[in-house]
């Protein structure tokens, strides 16, 4: 099992998405939400997340495809 951690910025448009729970459901991630903000006009959260490598490496797609920012975190730095 591969682990990552990650920031997602949310745009407006995707707020009221069910975003994480097609991201468990879908491609059977486990997640641990460390931290999250989410407002009417924006939303981040910070997410360690579990599953085989190439499955996150398809979900990671799959979120930025969906418009979803996804920032990789390395000992709480965000890494450009």
């Amino acid at each position: 099992m591969a682990r990552m951690r990650v920031r997602l910025t949310f745009p407006p448009a995707l707020i009221q998405e069910p975003i994480v729970y097609r991201l468990v459901k879908d491609f059977d991630i486990v997640i641990n939400i460390r931290r999250a903000e989410v407002k009417t006009d924006h939303g981040w959260m910070v997410l360690e997340l579990e599953g085989d490598e190439g499955v996150l490496e398809r979900g990671v797609r799959w979120l930025k495809d969906r418009g979803v920012q996804v920032d990789p975190i390395e000992r709480d730095v965000i890494v450009p």
